[in-house]
């Protein structure tokens, strides 16, 4: 959960992540997303740290001779599925108290959202998204009238 919203990731792409697509020490992930277009995507320090936890600590409880290089596996040692994840997001989400309409598209759109309203630019955030056309990356970010108010407010002359 922490990757996903540190990175902007896709769900699928959680769940294919391999092992020989993380470069920890560089501090970022090489992501195939829709179309098997790949991307560099950076990864921030706290989601590095939890990752690293999960590799030393939990995956190799779970990991069988069929595993494979995937990162992220599931009880019986089979990469993680789509539906495991999104079972996961919404037990983790209710017992922190977080409404049950969280997704893990949510958590991408949050992303943007967030890198967006602290200052990014839209063609980086397209960019670690992974899309291809602007005007889908402007869909992620759309800001809310109360932000949009408070920002006009704050910085127009003739706001007061």
């Amino acid at each position: 959960i922490s990757l996903m919203y540190s990175c902007g990731l896709r769900v699928s792409e959680v769940c294919k992540l391999l092992l020989q697509n993380l470069f920890l020490e560089e501090n970022f992930l090489k992501i195939y997303g829709k179309g098997s277009k790949e991307r560099l995507v950076p990864i921030g320090s706290v989601a590095k740290e939890h990752l690293t936890f999960y590799l030393v600590h939990a995956r190799p409880k779970l990991q069988k001779k069929n595993s494979g290089n995937f990162v992220f596996l599931s009880r019986v040692g089979k990469p993680i599925s789509r539906k495991t994840f999104w079972v996961h997001l919404k037990q983790y989400a209710q017992a922190v108290g977080i409404p049950t309409n969280v997704s893990p598209h949510l958590l991408r759109h949050t992303f943007a959202t967030h890198l967006l309203c602290n200052g990014a630019d839209l063609r980086s955030i397209q960019t670690m998204l992974g899309h291809s056309d602007i005007s889908t990356t402007q869909i992620y970010t759309h800001l809310d009238a109360t932000q949009l108010r408070e920002t006009y407010d704050k910085y127009h002359l003739r706001a007061k």
